[in-house]
């Protein structure tokens, strides 16, 4: 026979073979009767030796009550009349509680209800506000011996610890921190520490997500969490625009520094080689003047003069005597205005 989790048979034909036998037990059965059961006894235990395990279920089978194996899906064989008993959990799927709210019909449209549920979804933060709660949490099976038979209601479970991770996480949070920023790090922090209790139960559950699907303030004070998010909101995008101002200026800057600096570099090196090359010229010239005083300082007069002369307007040689400037010499530059 196979049987639902509870203890109750599951197919039509094994509670007809339990009605008979509550017959009988309840009076003398009829010739007819006795001659019909035996055949109806082969008949049902022809039966009830397969089982059909569905996809994205694993069968659990148990033999005279003790854990026999495991049950892939698809069509199996099992010793009858309860000998074997067979009970399903659906370890294929991510199975969902909801908090908060409820799923009425799931499609393109879904539609939900929050009616009579405010006693899961009202939650007090840390900075003693009170907070509506809307989340999820996905599982899946992963023992499906230990989650049938560890513990009497394993969803129960599952809702009331996941409950209760949620009351204290929200509970040592500020307001702000659940209704903006912190949001994901809290969920994130609500999965860790469900799935530990979970596992120190040992009932074979794996928490896939914990997640808020809306958390909202109550409607005397929405308005004013509104305008504060709406705030957080504007502050982070002010935030992300000075970044973008500072990854562009900064840069800029740096370049234009870095310009400045070989430029100033380059300068240096510039006057360096070029008071290199006059001390080199002076040593040079110190020591032709050394060699012949005399001519040397002839030699610098001539060219001396040679440079200043050109740059002169008029040019007057006197005598040493003073008696005048030589008549002969025509000396006198001319300049653009005298030309006719």
């Amino acid at each position: 026979m196979e049987y639902r989790q509870g203890g109750r048979p599951s197919n039509p034909l094994d509670r007809k073979i339990i009605e008979i036998v509550d017959r009988l037990k309840s009076g003398k059965p009829s010739s007819k009767l006795i001659l019909i059961l035996p055949f109806l006894f082969l008949l049902i235990g022809a039966f009830s030796s397969f089982y059909k395990v569905d996809t994205e279920e694993t069968g659990v089978l148990l033999r005279f009550g003790r854990f026999s194996s495991l049950a892939e899906p698809g069509l199996h064989m099992k010793f009858p009349f309860g000998i074997d008993r067979v009970y399903k959990a659906k370890t294929g799927r991510n199975l969902k509680e909801e908090f908060g709210f409820r799923t009425l019909q799931a499609g393109v449209r879904t539609t939900y209800t929050k009616r009579n549920l405010e006693d899961e979804s009202l939650t007090l933060t840390g900075d003693l506000n009170v907070s509506d709660v809307e989340w999820i949490v996905q599982y899946q099976i992963t023992g499906p011996f230990k989650y049938l038979f560890r513990i009497d209601n394993p969803e129960e479970t599952i809702r009331d610890v996941a409950e209760a991770m949620v009351r204290k996480v929200v509970g040592n949070s500020n307001v702000s921190e659940v209704l903006t920023t912190e949001r994901a790090m809290l969920a994130d922090n609500i999965q860790k520490d469900l799935q530990k209790i979970l596992n120190s139960y040992d009932i074979g559950v794996r928490i896939v997500t914990v997640k808020f699907q809306d958390v909202n303030p109550p409607d005397p004070v929405k308005a004013a969490f509104n305008e504060v998010n709406e705030a957080e909101q504007q502050k982070e995008s002010l935030i992300f625009q000075a970044r973008e101002q500072y990854n562009r200026e900064v840069p800029k800057a740096r370049g234009v520094a870095r310009s400045a600096i070989q430029q100033a570099e380059g300068y240096a090196i510039e006057r360096t080689n070029k008071a290199r090359g006059e001390t080199n010229r002076f040593l040079a010239l110190y020591t032709e003047y050394r060699k012949a005083p005399e001519v040397t300082r002839q030699r610098l007069y001539l060219e001396t003069l040679e440079t200043i002369l050109p740059k002169l307007d008029e040019v007057y040689v006197m005598d040493q005597a003073g008696a005048g400037a030589l008549p002969l010499l025509q000396l006198r530059t001319e300049k653009k205005g005298d030309r006719q």
